[in-house]
């Protein structure tokens, strides 16, 4: 097997929107050579959707498009995104329009062709400009990552139900991202430019649920020194997120359900109503159809949520997605903790793809942020949590170990025949499978099955 490590480059997320394909496609070479991840886009029509799915650092936009120009696009989405650097560039554009774009936000104007070295420099400080008033903490910036075909399809319905005014409820299980998804269907819906605000039901103690979601009066009860506005008129023009939603209590479920059907909200200690244009969106990881046939959920609270439901699928349905996952979540950890380059071992990334994630997405986050601080330049297949590790390759059998030490073949043969086993077993013993999630040819597997004496009977369940 290949055992070469590849270092993660990965600096930053770039859109690039051009209607000339060739400048698309050259400045998506070099600056992937750069360590950027790129996405493009022909028109705005097309940038729109790559913003709302997968929000870039930086964004590169012709002055002049087919349809919507970059001008205009510049002002639309420096209204959505104040601190988003936009470099604007051309190669016919006037010095007027130059000036225009400068006066209406863009961090600055490059002529074609490119000077290469001018660019890249003038991408990184503006790049870095944008962290130090922003921060990395932005929720709000957090991408959608994955190419996978589970991924795809949610991704293609979120396009269809975003621009309408349809109640949402996203199911799956903890950790697989469905917030992400809100926040996705909140961008590419006519209430972008408004607030998103997110609230997890399961978080707020009961007796304060009710004042989270539609505020207060003073006095309303102990404590209550001042009047507090509640998220739902908060929310007012734009979407209110409920993560968790089959944690509410009774009472709240009954509130909640007449704010959907009448758009008015009654604070807490008042008899005073008012109006509300909330797109709500819900979330949660139970079986709300199991709690509604309990009697602990309100059936006609939740028809009126399930109008449209979306399921966010577990991180073991979407495999192919974990190797941009960790790229994305190592680049991530390192600039949050400032740490040098690390390489990962290539058997790591499908030592990783193989594996459960029972905790979904956020039990690889964990895991990532635990490989980049504790191991050293390369990560291994010994660095690697013993749960996770292929079976065979455990403490006595690391290369650091001073117990026990084998010979570098030895040790290279043993973990590779430990691995590939452990991968058939995962596949049920499909070789077709075992060779999409290692990336390689089916023969390939046979050839390894041969040279490493692995028979069916090692791999079958």
């Amino acid at each position: 097997m290949e055992r070469e490590a590849s270092e993660l480059k990965f600096s930053g997320r770039i859109l690039v929107v051009d209607d000339e394909r060739n400048i698309r496609m050259s400045l998506k070479m070099l600056l992937t050579d750069e360590g950027f991840a790129m996405d493009v886009a022909g028109d705005g029509e097309e940038a729109e959707k790559i913003l709302a799915l997968t929000p870039p650092d930086l964004i590169l936009l012709d002055v002049r498009l087919p349809g919507v120009s970059g001008l205009e696009l510049l002002k639309r989405w420096k209204i959505q995104k104040p601190s988003l650097p936009i470099i604007l560039m051309s190669g016919e554009a006037t010095v007027t329009e130059a000036l225009d774009g400068l006066k209406d936000g863009a961090y600055d104007f490059v002529e074609k062709p490119f000077v290469t070295p001018r660019l890249i420099n003038t991408i990184h400080r503006a790049m870095e400009r944008a962290r130090l008033k922003e921060g990395l903490a932005d929720a709000d910036h957090e991408p959608i990552v994955g190419q996978s075909a589970a991924l795809k399809r949610v991704l293609a319905d979120l396009e269809k139900i975003a621009p309408t005014k349809t109640r949402v409820l996203i199911t799956g299980e903890s950790g697989t991202g469905k917030d992400l998804l809100a926040r996705a269907i909140h961008r590419l819906s006519a209430r972008a430019t408004h607030r998103f605000i997110k609230i997890n039901c399961a978080a707020i103690p009961s007796e304060l649920i009710e004042s989270e979601l539609f505020g207060h009066v003073k006095g309303a009860f102990t404590g209550a020194t001042s009047a507090r506005r509640g998220h739902f008129e908060a929310a007012s023009g734009g979407s209110l997120f409920l993560d968790e939603i089959g944690d509410l209590s009774a009472s709240a479920q009954a509130k909640i359900l007449r704010a959907l059907q009448s758009g008015e909200i009654t604070p807490v200690g008042s008899n005073i109503t008012i109006r509300v244009d909330v797109r709500v969106i819900a979330a949660t990881n139970r079986d709300l159809k199991a709690d509604v046939e309990a009697g602990s959920f309100r059936e006609d609270l939740f028809y009126r949520l399930a109008v449209v439901t979306v399921h966010s699928p577990p991180l073991r349905d979407r495999r192919e997605d974990v190797p941009m996952l960790v790229e994305h979540f190592a680049a991530q950890i390192r600039r949050e903790n400032a740490l040098p380059p690390k390489k990962f071992d290539p058997l790591v990334v499908a030592a990783l793809s193989a594996y459960q994630w029972p905790g979904n997405i956020r039990e690889l986050r964990n895991v990532v942020e635990r490989l980049m601080i504790l191991s050293g330049p390369i990560i291994g297949l010994s660095d690697l949590p013993v749960d996770i590790r292929p079976p065979g390759l455990d403490e006595n059998h690391s290369p650091e170990s001073p117990f026990q030490i084998q010979p570098w073949e030895t040790f290279k043969l043993n973990s590779e025949r430990a691995y590939l086993v452990a991968v058939l077993k995962s596949c049920k013993g499909n070789i077709s499978e075992a060779a999409r999630l290692l990336e390689v040819e089916r023969t390939t597997i046979h050839k390894w099955l041969k040279s490493l004496q692995i028979e069916k009977r090692h791999y079958s369940l």
